[in-house]
Formats: structure tokens, C-alpha cells, sequence
């Protein structure tokens, strides 16, 4: 008989984002870097806008398991699976820069149209009409009052039904509320399984390359400090196109600067 290796949960999407930003939930070295486009980010937030399902995410508790800052991941769930919808959350929602595979930290604003009820990328020429929020995120913060932001905008756009522009804003506030499954692999698997879980999940979906499924077999080698290693060539493979990112590296990754890998990349 085959023992089940997880168990499945429901959480507030508002919890996982509480998880995230006190650090309980952290991302293995195993992951990638944030790869979606804008538009992805706009599509994540309309499905949620529509009640639709934006599918599980995964996790696991192990604490001797290195993450992509290089500590250990002692009392933290690990996210094997999900790092694109959540780091696309917590940019549009809270405002939090991301970091591209280029290693460049970008803000994704997402504007909403509470009369048409869409959601688009937000752009110049979105910031400079009035019936458009051009980001999302003032609507997430503490200081929010829907009440105001609603008289707001109706004054500002001579609307005179207030109780539309409250129920839509108030959706949209309350996306945090929808909850989203997790799958809580069990503690006791081991990395390389658990390693193995991640690329057969990332080959059904987001194709998985030969150098992404290197990459993730050489960042969970403790034994040759794969952590480091991974870093190694991925930097040296952007700076062979753009040199002048050496110079950057200190602010994007000061502990990495700090080993043999960092000097032997001067030349």
C-alpha cells in the first residue's frame, strides 16, 4: 500500500500573504527567478477578481534545507511550487518590487476600472485617466478607507451611483479573503525527492529545461556548496552579456560577494 507523502489544506490567500512577508513562508534554492510577464500578473488578479481557482501551491517544513539568501529554513514552510503567483501578489497587492531574471528589481503596477470592472497593466496613459486606479496596491494598505476612496472617485468622475463603485471596490478588497490550497509535502522526504516532486510539477507546466533541471540537481548539493555553485554560473552567464552588472552584484547579493566565486569573475 503506498502511504500518501502530503496532506492539502485551505488558507486566505490574506494568510499566506501575513506567512510571506513575516518570513514563515521562503523559497528554496531550487526555484527560478520571477519569469512572468505583466500580463500574467493582470490575469492572476482578474481570475481572483472572478472567484476563479488560480490552483494549489506547495510546501514543505524541513529545517536543514538551504534558501536562495543561503540561510537555513529552520521553523519556515519552503515553497516548492507557486513562486510565480505568490511573488505576482505581492507586487501587485503590497507594491513590493520583484526581481527579474536579468536580476533587475522592477515594480508591476496593475490599474482597475471599477466601472467596467477590468484590469489592465497599469501605463502612462492609464495614469492619466481619472476613471482608472493606476495601482492596485493603495487599495491593500492599512491607511485604505473605502468609504473616502469611493465619495472620491465619484466626485472625480461625476458618477452618481456611489453604491456601484463600493460594491466593486469592495470585491476587489476582499480578493485577499479567497482562499487558496496548499499542499504540505510531509518533513520527512528527503531533498532529492522532494527535488524530483518540483521538476516532474515544472515539466507539466511552465516548460523545464535541460539547464533549469541542471540547475536545480547542482543548488541542492551540500556537498560542493551547490548554493554558491548555482550562483556562480548564473551570474557568469549574465555578466558574459552585459559586463557592467559586476558592479551591481554587491547590492543584489552582498554575501556572495564574499566568496573565491565573486574575485575570479573580475576579469
Amino acid at each position: 500500500m503506498v502511504i500518501q507523502q502530503y496532506s492539502v489544506n485551505q488558507h486566505p490567500i490574506q494568510t499566506l500573504l501575513t506567512w510571506v512577508q513575516s518570513q514563515a513562508v521562503a523559497i528554496p534554492e531550487i526555484q527560478r527567478p520571477f519569469v512572468w510577464d505583466a500580463i500574467k500578473v493582470r490575469d492572476l488578479l482578474d481570475s481572483l477578481y472572478q472567484g476563479y481557482p488560480i490552483g494549489y501551491l506547495i510546501a514543505w517544513q524541513n529545517p536543514n534545507v538551504k534558501l536562495k539568501d543561503g540561510t537555513k529554513s529552520v521553523g519556515k514552510r519552503i515553497l516548492i511550487d507557486g513562486q510565480q503567483r505568490v511573488t505576482a501578489l505581492m507586487a501587485a497587492l503590497l507594491g513590493q518590487k520583484v526581481v527579474t531574471k536579468d536580476y533587475r528589481r522592477i515594480r508591476i503596477a496593475i490599474a482597475f476600472h471599477p466601472l467596467e470592472k477590468r484590469f489592465e497593466v497599469t501605463n502612462p496613459a492609464i495614469r492619466k485617466d481619472r476613471n482608472w486606479i493606476p495601482d492596485i496596491s493603495a487599495i491593500f494598505r492599512p491607511d485604505f478607507r473605502l468609504i473616502q476612496a469611493v465619495k472620491n472617485y465619484c466626485e472625480l468622475n461625476s458618477v452618481e451611483n456611489e453604491d456601484e463603485i463600493f460594491e466593486s471596490l469592495e470585491s476587489l478588497k476582499g480578493i485577499v479573503n479567497n482562499p487558496i490550497g496548499l499542499i504540505e509535502l510531509n518533513s520527512d522526504l528527503d531533498i532529492e525527492t522532494v527535488t524530483e516532486i518540483f521538476i516532474r510539477i515544472n515539466s507539466a507546466g511552465s516548460v523545464l529545461s535541460q539547464a533549469d533541471f541542471a540547475m536545480s540537481k547542482i543548488s541542492v548539493n551540500e556537498t560542493y556548496g551547490g548554493n554558491n555553485l548555482r550562483k556562480a554560473i548564473d551570474y557568469f552567464c549574465h555578466l558574459a552579456i552585459a559586463p557592467e552588472f559586476y558592479q551591481q552584484l554587491q547590492e543584489v547579493d552582498e554575501e556572495f560577494t564574499r566568496t573565491d566565486y565573486f574575485g575570479r569573475m573580475s576579469w
